[in-house]
């Protein structure tokens, strides 16, 4: 994986715990439910590693949008290599773990959850447990199983960087994210005054030795950078959104808004899910991000297997 040049931002809940409503979106604005389907993910992946911990266990924090009652779309990377019932899901693919849970709510609630340190070093499996049974009780996180991409690659994470979660549960809501047209960036590009609203719970500033913010749904505008994908992939892959530059840029990604939407700002279109943050450039999430694009054919072909079309 391209550390150096890409970062992966999807965020470790664990080095935020114990957690605080704060903010999230780099010089963004509280989102004030503007977008009550985007949802913060709490996912489990049994073969990472926390550094406290003398065994193996992770766990992460994404954001993600509610298509209808059941099914989510969120990035790859966030739905790969999640455990089942605790077990690792990378020896079959990384395909169908269960050990994820999403929340919907502005400022879900961390509280519930034991500090690590009251686990740490030798008792992963007992924070794992305690965990997933606070979760499991909880009415407003709702658990799901995860299937990335059929072609996503950890190793070339942003050619295919999109994943579903379907719940266990439904959760009704009044509206919910739509999907977008086949090639609609396309379209879109072609006004180079438009600006779009990207949403997600990520942190609001990261620097080599702090973490600020996080865990509270954010928006802010940005503007199209480019279409032309990342690394010679070309058009059709990811796309580059501004930095937090000022007008008419007011934000950008950060750690844990990995799997957020982004939407037009155009009237009918607002809830139209063009991209799915995928990377920031820096690790200080200063210079714009990259966004997974799912209006391509095999990206709706994978979502209408779920029964979910533009």
């Amino acid at each position: 994986m391209r550390r150096k040049l890409l970062f992966l931002l999807s965020a470790l809940a664990l080095l935020l715990m114990p957690l605080a409503p704060a903010q999230a979106i780099v010089n963004g604005v509280p989102d004030d439910n503007a977008h009550p389907y985007v949802g913060e993910v709490l996912f489990y992946v049994p073969d990472e590693v926390d550094p406290r911990f003398s065994d193996p266990g992770a766990w992460f924090t994404c954001s993600a949008t509610l298509l209808n009652e059941t099914i989510v779309v969120t990035a790859g990377h966030c739905t790969h290599g999640v455990g089942l019932n605790g077990a690792p899901t990378t020896p079959t693919g990384g395909s169908g773990g269960n050990d994820i849970w999403v929340n919907f709510s502005e400022a879900p609630d961390f509280s519930i959850l034991p500090p690590s340190t009251s686990f740490a070093p030798n008792n992963n499996a007992g924070r794992y447990e305690a965990w997933s049974a606070a979760l499991n009780a909880s009415d407003e996180w709702h658990r799901a199983t995860s299937f990335p991409h059929p072609q996503f690659d950890p190793n070339a994470f942003f050619t295919h960087d999109m994943g579903v979660l379907r719940l266990a549960e439904p959760v009704s809501m009044s509206q919910y994210g739509q999907l977008p047209t086949p090639g609609l960036i396309d379209t879109l590009a072609r006004n180079h005054r438009a600006t779009y609203t990207i949403v997600g719970y990520g942190l609001e500033k990261s620097t080599p030795h702090a973490s600020f913010g996080g865990d509270t749904r954010r928006k802010a505008t940005v503007s199209l950078v480019n279409i032309q994908g990342v690394f010679g992939t070309g058009k059709g892959t990811a796309v580059k959104w501004s930095g937090n530059n000022g007008r008419p840029h007011t934000g950008g990604q950060c750690f844990g808004d990995s799997g957020g939407p982004t939407f037009p700002n155009a009237a009918g279109m607002e809830r139209i899910v063009l991209t799915v943050t995928s990377f920031g450039i820096n690790g200080n999430c200063a210079g714009g991000g990259g966004g997974y694009r799912i209006d391509q054919p095999d990206d709706l072909a994978f979502l209408a297997s779920f029964g979910v079309t533009p």
